[in-house]
């Protein structure tokens, strides 16, 4: 722990320089209980103001304070730099979430001149303590941990290697620990957005069915489905969304010839519009729905609309923007090993969002936004009520 104590330390310093700098918009802390519920853990996000996070998105993505000073922070092996591990539990070339996160990690580094990231991918849960290990013995600083499907190993890692800063952006949360810092979101907020969205296409169309291309049935996938029907029912009752699992269980969000070959029917079947909930198997989607004429979503990243693929769409909850805020708000001091920080659900940061310019499906989203921003009773426990069904069975 002295470790630990040194490193707040040299934080709470670095949490005044960035503030001398005019930092005024820095995102305010939310630390969740494990135990709590959905809804006690998204009501502290609500009630943070949407502006004061968007403007932090745009304005300040990656952390404003002098190289030196995070070579002070973070540089755990004393060897003068840097150096970041990325645990993917996907393609690190995905196009989705989990590039988003590797790209991040080579930008940052690369801005600040220090050594390129060692970068773990395609890990999945039977092989992730052995990954993780052979990451850590690598010399790496910071170890950011991509997504909770791998985490279950942290207990034991960061009281291994309890030197390195391990942060895991952990959508669907875990466990908390006294040496790991992560940052989850709400996803049944998040698809909420998002199937409003895809209801404001499918009311433009004229049409009424879509379909979820996934990958097995698991917990955090139930309750993006179920979020995305209720949301786009939200804006039709008349409008349907199949779910088909285009994956081997667990965590395989990468079989495109399975995924594609799904889509083909779902447009057989009538279907105008589908998501990809997926991760390898994202841009084979994307590229043969703009084909064959049909809207189509992404899931993730927060450039989609800048994408040779013409989506029409997507889902953001974009694993760089994401580390990029938790980064900084680790250095200022805002979110330490041991500590939790949700993301709130807001334009800007995450959620629904539309590249085809259609006002009135733009304006729907902005209603569901601002319903969230509200905190409306209602939306608060049906939403609550998707994340508990989803995770009841663990």
């Amino acid at each position: 722990m002295s470790k630990f104590k040194w490193m707040m330390t040299v934080l709470l310093a670095l949490s005044m320089i960035a503030a001398a700098c005019g930092d005024d918009d820095d995102a305010d802390e939310v630390a969740s209980d494990s135990a709590s519920t959905v809804e006690e853990e998204n009501e502290d996000s609500a009630e943070e103001e949407p502006a004061e996070q968007e403007e932090a998105v745009e304005e300040e993505p990656v952390v404003e304070v002098e190289t030196d000073e995070l070579v002070l922070a973070f540089d755990a092996n004393g060897d003068g730099t840097v150096t970041i591990g990325v645990a993917a539990a996907g393609p690190r070339d995905d196009n989705g979430y989990y590039q988003s996160l590797v790209n991040f990690a080579e930008d940052f580094s690369a801005d600040n001149g220090f050594t390129p990231p060692i970068v773990s991918d395609n890990i999945g849960p039977a092989e992730a303590a052995q990954a993780m290990s052979d990451l850590a013995q690598q010399g790496v600083d910071i170890l950011m941990v991509g997504a909770s499907e791998i985490a279950e190993p942290l207990p034991e890692l960061t009281e291994q290697f309890p030197d390195i800063f391990w942060y895991c952006n952990c959508g669907a949360g875990f466990q908390e620990l006294p040496g790991l810092a992560q940052a989850t979101d709400w996803g049944a907020a998040v698809h909420y957005t998002a199937g409003v969205a895809m209801g404001g296409v499918l009311q433009s169309q004229g049409s009424t069915s879509a379909v979820f291309l996934g990958c097995c049935d698991i917990n955090f996938e139930v309750e993006a489905y179920n979020a995305t029907v209720f949301g786009l029912q939200s804006v039709d009752p008349s409008f349907t969304m199949e779910y088909v699992g285009t994956g081997d269980f667990p965590f395989d969000f990468d079989n495109s010839a399975n995924a594609t070959a799904a889509l083909t029917n779902a447009k057989a079947n009538g279907a105008t519009l589908v998501y990809a909930y997926l991760g390898g198997a994202l841009d084979p989607v994307g590229q043969l729905a703009t084909d064959e004429g049909i809207a189509v979503f992404s899931a993730g990243p927060a450039d989609v609309c800048e994408r040779d693929i013409q989506w029409t769409g997507g889902v953001v909850f974009d694993g760089g923007s994401y580390a990029a805020q938790a980064l900084r708000l680790i250095v200022d001091g805002e979110l330490a090993e041991g500590s939790t920080y949700d993301f709130p659900t807001e334009p800007g940061l995450n959620g629904g969002v539309l590249c085809n310019g259609d006002a009135d499906a733009q304006a729907l989203i902005d209603e569901a936004f601002g319903l969230l921003a509200a905190y409306d009773g209602e939306l608060m426990g049906a939403l609550g009520g998707i994340s508990a069904e989803a995770y009841a069975g663990g």
